[in-house]
């Protein structure tokens, strides 16, 4: 299927919308409930249209996925485009490790192409959390790291970004930071999307461990099959910054591209099923307090 072009498969994908919106009717509750949470402002109207376009970028998505197994670097390098490379290259020819915060946005998984655009001599990591399922665990993994990136456990990160410094190397880790945190891991509860929203702090604490400048890929769709990432820095040096600002301020960007192009975040997500009250049940205010001043 990876081999047959994608404007072949596209017809494939837009089966695989209807059939997730109108015939399995795939978590279409949560997707609404979702949007009309975060979007108070807009009509039912306006909603379901966001909606029914979730559901057809779902399923480019899925085909655009399944392409990369075959994809060539010219065609990757031209359907996924990167801008202010330059910025990321400086502070890697400098020696300084850089840290990417990205979004389940977009077609995350083309971004494992970065490693294609940078001049500099560095480590490429990728964070991910191994899937239960061992064949598609490897599958995505061969997925992940054909263009040359290295993809680690969130529990080897540190280990990983240790190892190429002693090798000489300069890491850039990506990290995909918009998961819901369990409630033991959490240290943080801000305003996203008109919800207060437990996020996930571990890319932070690496990142001011090491003294890493700290970026946002900023990304769009510019059609079907077509992204740009722009770099956007949100710290020259992450262990200079006031606790949590670099977290805060990725969380703010991540919300301005998804209110730029609504139907590319992933709304099938129960991205808010834990709450501050939840949080303050389990552990009293007491511990609850000193959980949450605690990175």
């Amino acid at each position: 299927m990876s081999k047959v072009p994608l404007r072949v498969n596209y017809a494939l994908a837009g089966g695989v919308a209807w059939i997730l919106h109108s015939v399995i009717r795939y978590r279409r509750k949560i997707v609404m409930q979702n949007l009309r949470e975060s979007f108070p402002e807009k009509s039912e109207r306006e909603l379901k249209s966001i909606s029914r376009e979730y559901y057809r970028f779902l399923g480019d998505y899925f085909v655009e996925t399944v392409a990369l197994a075959s994809m060539t670097e010219e065609e990757i390098r031209r359907r996924m485009r990167f801008e202010n490379v330059e910025a990321v290259d400086a502070c890697l020819l400098a020696g300084r490790p850089v840290t990417l915060f990205l979004g389940h946005y977009c077609n995350w998984e083309w971004c494992s192409s970065i490693p294609l655009h940078l001049s500099a001599p560095c480590r490429p990591l990728q964070i991910y959390h191994p899937l239960s399922n061992k064949d598609a665990d490897k599958a995505f993994l061969m997925l992940r790291d054909r263009f040359g990136n290295n993809s680690v456990t969130m529990a080897d990160t540190l280990r990983a970004i240790v190892a190429a410094r002693r090798e000489g190397l300069p890491s850039i880790t990506g990290y995909i930071a918009d998961q819901a945190p369990l409630y033991d891991s959490t240290h943080l509860f801000l305003d996203f999307l008109n919800h207060d929203t437990p996020v996930l702090t571990g890319a932070e604490k690496i990142s001011r461990r090491i003294g890493a400048a700290v970026f946002y890929c900023d990304m769009r769709r510019e059609s079907r099959g077509n992204y740009v990432c722009r770099y956007v820095e949100i710290s020259p040096d992450a262990s200079k910054e006031e606790m949590f600002a670099p977290t805060r301020r990725y969380w703010e960007l991540l919300e301005k591209s998804i209110r730029r192009q609504p139907a590319y975040w992933l709304w099938s997500h129960r991205r808010w099923k834990r709450t501050r009250e939840g949080f303050m049940s389990l552990y009293g205010p007491e511990e609850a307090a000193r959980r949450l001043s605690a990175l």
